[in-house]
């Protein structure tokens, strides 16, 4: 990517190969880099020592929004392999991601990124239900932290749903001739 900004002029990548490097890079950093380890490793090991707790409050939950992070990296990966791989931009732009531009390769993408928001949402929940249920009898005063991580946890609630109807939305759009976008 560097090499191809730096020399504009060069035929490095083609340009399907570059925006399908550049998609596959903002797809992974984002879902699988600051959500998942910024937001639910830090928040998974420090939550738990700032309430003076043993565990998260739904081990099991967490432990299944950490498992099914690893099939939708796998399925964003596929993605990339088959056909010229993903090029419509880190949005999904629609009219870039249209089955006239795309086929199995954006599927697998909107797949991904539908277990990859289902895992966000699940660990979400536990966040806001342990930093809401387990902080200790007379600790009201919340280190920055637990604030922080109990607000992004509202932020993803209220914002992965609309992604996860917006990608509905757009297989719809692909599959069954609506017109959503």
């Amino acid at each position: 990517i560097r090499w191809s900004l730096y020399n504009p002029g060069a035929k490095f990548l083609d340009p399907v190969t570059y925006n399908a490097v550049v998609t596959s890079h903002a797809l992974v950093m984002i879902f699988f880099f600051v959500m998942p380890v910024m937001i639910g490793g830090f928040g998974n090991w420090l939550i738990p020592l700032m309430l003076q707790v043993a565990d998260m409050q739904f081990p099991r939950l967490n432990a299944f929004s950490f498992w099914v992070l690893p099939g939708s990296l796998y399925l964003m990966l596929m993605s990339n392999i088959v056909e010229n791989g993903v090029g419509a931009g880190w949005t999904i732009y629609p009219p870039l991601s249209t089955y006239s531009y795309h086929g199995v390769c954006m599927d697998l993408a909107i797949l991904s990124l539908h277990l990859a928001g289902i895992s966000s949402i699940f660990s979400s929940i536990n966040f806001m239900v342990t930093i809401s249920n387990m902080r200790s009898v007379g600790g009201h005063l919340l280190a920055l932290f637990p604030w922080s991580i109990k607000v992004t946890s509202f932020l993803l609630l209220t914002t992965l749903p609309v992604l996860a109807g917006g990608l509905t939305m757009l297989l719809t759009d692909r599959h069954f001739n609506t017109s959503f976008f």
